[in-house]
């Protein structure tokens, strides 16, 4: 194989984070794209040939290698079942899926099917958090000890983030998953679980400070402690204005780490007018502002997709925090925080 054959099923925002990511890799060649609307402006912006309304026309193709399952999240479910009976490896956005249920099942049909489901944690290859655990295996803070992350911003416009049925929740399952998983990848594993996890949301709708029109909550916080005594305190919420906020701190035993993955631009503009962006989900961009400088790769989406890639073309099964047992253990916490939220307790378990 030279090339991986690449379909891509949505055209939204994480559609055109995907489709950036493989236009930059000579490996891999974007063949066609389906979605239920936006397919003449995405096809054009990417130069993308072929384009279906129904997923499983592109499906039914035999050039195709690799599917980006880049819809809403109640569909990634579907959308990577019927990639897995067709014979095409998936890389699905996150969640894995809304419930733990749908994740098992996924997981066994590609199982079955024989094919590579990866879970796109771009976190996991954002090159300051990549530099970050390169201080702390050299050991240079000492033991790292504590967690801290969050990922905030002011809410949604998509009307599947608003509703519980398409999300899956609020704030925690469709922002504090970035943290989450990433807190699983540092600390986690199959060898030192996660094993308790307090949490608390605002409730959703009338319950929330903000946004009284999302079913679910517009604000969490959780704390998961793993079988080594370690421990991750998380945050996610929709009342953070401003821009999308994303901070991770690592306390050691002799140091410490501060990683702004958003707001860590080395520019500092000052305009009067305003700039055409400066960074995802900013209200306006007068006065000053810290512009991103190539935030798809900054957020660690490009190298995230080129490991994918490599991964298919050399058969090597994906390392865990971007592999499906790792999405699996993220929606799991998840849900434990979500129970513990409701009930005002500590949840014990293993994940």
């Amino acid at each position: 194989m030279d090339k991986v054959k690449v379909g891509i099923v949505g055209s939204k925002f994480a559609a055109g984070f995907h489709a950036d990511s493989y236009a930059r890799d000579n490996r891999v060649e974007i063949v066609a794209v389906a979605a239920i609307d936006g397919l003449e402006e995405f096809s054009k912006e990417w130069n993308v040939p072929d384009t279906y309304e129904d997923y499983n026309e592109m499906l039914a193709r035999d050039d195709i290698d690799l599917i980006s399952v880049c819809v809403p999240n109640f569909l990634h479910h579907d959308v990577t079942i019927a990639a897995a009976k067709a014979g095409k490896h998936i890389v699905c956005e996150k969640p894995l899926a809304t419930t733990a249920a749908d994740g098992e099942e996924m997981i066994r049909v590609c199982k079955d099917a024989g094919v590579k489901l990866f879970y796109a944690e771009d976190w996991v290859f954002a090159p300051a958090l990549n530099r970050a655990l390169e201080i702390v295996h050299e050991g240079s803070i000492g033991k790292a000890l504590y967690l801290k992350a969050r990922e905030t911003h002011n809410g949604s416009h998509s009307p599947f983030a608003k509703k519980k049925s398409t999300c899956g929740g609020g704030c925690l399952i469709h922002l504090a998953i970035h943290p989450i998983g990433y807190a699983l990848y540092m600390f986690g594993g199959p060898d030192n679980p996660a094993v308790e996890v307090t949490a608390l949301t605002t409730g959703g709708l009338e319950k929330n400070y903000i946004h009284k029109d999302f079913e679910g909550e517009d604000w969490s916080v959780g704390i998961i402690k793993f079988a080594d005594g370690r421990t991750a305190l998380i945050e996610g919420n929709y009342i953070t204005v401003g821009g999308m906020d994303d901070v991770i701190d690592i306390y050691g035993s002799e140091g410490r780490i501060t990683v702004n993955l958003t707001f860590g631009s080395c520019l500092d503009v000052y305009s009067r007018k305003g700039i055409g962006y400066a960074i995802e989900k900013t209200d306006f961009t007068h006065g000053w502002t810290k512009p991103a400088v190539d935030e798809f790769f900054n957020l660690g989406y490009v190298e995230e997709l080129q490991y994918f890639v490599d991964c298919v073309l050399n058969d090597k099964q994906p390392k865990y925090g971007v592999d499906a047992a790792t999405g699996l253990a993220t929606i799991q916490v998840i849900e434990a925080m979500y129970k513990s939220a409701e009930e005002g307790k500590t949840i014990t378990g293993k994940w």
